[in-house]
């Protein structure tokens, strides 16, 4: 007499191998999932910083990617657009950017200090669309106000009793 089915032992050897294929593939999944949100999460919060004239000279590499724009701002360039928004041009090694700042500007911003802009570059177009200014301090304003600016590296003085 034949029977048409297999005995337990096999039967349950293919059924346990099955659901070991079924994990190692969800695992497998869950793995490159995690992998892939861990790279676009990273790439992501990557902002590279550029000089206006690294910026001009790989303005077809850099598309409209968001990166850090760093210039002094030029004397006489400085346009008030209305609301928190200024116009003014960057420039920085010969080369000149003419950036739109959205964001309501720092109390120090003025011409001829040294800026970071944080933004991209408007379509094909060499203007800066931005939305956060930084200024830069100089040595001299470090020297003249030490308690307001701690030099890069410098430890946190103890609090006074």
């Amino acid at each position: 007499m034949s029977t048409a089915t297999t005995p337990a032992p096999v039967a349950a050897r293919q059924s346990a191998a099955a659901t070991r294929r079924r994990l190692a593939i969800v695992g497998v999944i869950i793995v490159a999932a995690l992998g892939f949100l861990v790279y676009k999460g990273l790439t992501s919060a990557i902002v590279f910083f550029k000089t206006a004239s690294e910026a001009l000279a790989n303005r077809a590499a850099l598309g409209n990617s968001t990166f850090q724009l760093e210039g002094t701002v030029v004397h006489g360039s400085v346009h008030h657009l209305g609301g928190a928004s200024v116009a003014f041009e960057l420039r920085q090694g010969g080369a000149t950017i003419h950036v739109v700042n959205s964001g309501e500007p720092p109390q120090l911003f003025r011409p001829g200090l040294p800026v970071v802009v944080v933004g991209h570059f408007v379509g094909t177009s060499d203007s800066f669309a931005s939305d956060q200014i930084m200024v830069k301090h100089s040595q001299q304003y470090i020297a003249a106000h030490p308690s307001r600016v701690r030099a890069a590296g410098a430890k946190k003085s103890p609090a006074r009793p």
